[in-house]
C-alpha cells in the first residue's frame, strides 16, 4: 500500500470522525435545552396547580369580586393548555411565543387578583392564603431560575449550531432552525417574580 492511500484513508477517517462529533454535540446540546425546557415545565405546572387553590381561598372572602378571580382561572388554564402543548411536542418557535403571551396574561391578571384582595384584610391575614402567598412566590423564583438555565443553554446550542462547520451539517442532522429562548415582553414585570403579599 502506498503512502498516499494511506495518508487518504487516514484523513477520511479523520473526516468521518469529525463530523460524527459534530452530530454528537448538536445532539447533546439539544436534549441539554430540551431537558431544561422541562425543568420549567415542572414548575409552571406546579404554580398552574396552585393557582385554583388560591382563588378557592379568595372566592370565600371576596364575594364581588367574581370578574377577577374568573380572569385568573381563564388565564391559569390558557397557560395550562399551550404548555401542554409545547411539553407534547419539542420546545420551539411560535409554540415558545404563545407561551411567553400566556403567561404575561396570567402574570397580569394575578396582579390584577393581588391588587384586589388588598381591599381584603381579612383574606390578607388568612393562614392558608399566607401559605398558598409563600408557595407561589417560591415556584415563581423557581420559574425565574429555571427560564435562565433554558436560555442560557438554548444560546449554547445556537451559538454551536451557527458556527462554522457545524451549520453546514446542522440541517441534514434534523436540527433545521434555531431553539427558540424563552423570553417574555419588557413592558411585563415578569423578569422578576409577581409580588404575592397577602
Amino acid at each position: 500500500m502506498e503512502i498516499s492511500t494511506i495518508v487518504f484513508w487516514l484523513g477520511l477517517l479523520a473526516l468521518v470522525i469529525y463530523v460524527v462529533n459534530i452530530y454528537n454535540s448538536l445532539v447533546t446540546l439539544k436534549n441539554r435545552y430540551l431537558n431544561a425546557f422541562s425543568q420549567i415545565e415542572v414548575q409552571l405546572k406546579r404554580r398552574y396547580d396552585l393557582i385554583p387553590s388560591l382563588v378557592e381561598t379568595a372566592k370565600a372572602y371576596m364575594t364581588h369580586e367574581r370578574e377577577t378571580l374568573d380572569a385568573v382561572i381563564s388565564a391559569r388554564n390558557e397557560a395550562a393548555a399551550i404548555l401542554k402543548a409545547v411539553g407534547d411536542g419539542q420546545a420551539g418557535g411560535k409554540e415558545m411565543v404563545q407561551l411567553a403571551g400566556a403567561e404575561s396574561t396570567l402574570r397580569g391578571a394575578l396582579g390584577k387578583l393581588n391588587v384586589t384582595m388588598e381591599a381584603y384584610p381579612d383574606l390578607k391575614a388568612s393562614e392558608n392564603m399566607q401559605q398558598l402567598s409563600e408557595e407561589l412566590t417560591s415556584t415563581e423564583n423557581r420559574v425565574a431560575y429555571a427560564r435562565q438555565g433554558y436560555n442560557d443553554v438554548v444560546m449554547g446550542y445556537n451559538t454551536y449550531r451557527q458556527s462554522f462547520p457545524p451549520i453546514f451539517f446542522a440541517a441534514r442532522f434534523g436540527h433545521p432552525g434555531d431553539a427558540e429562548l424563552l423570553e417574555f415582553d419588557d413592558s411585563d414585570e415578569i423578569k422578576v417574580a409577581p409580588k404575592v403579599s397577602f
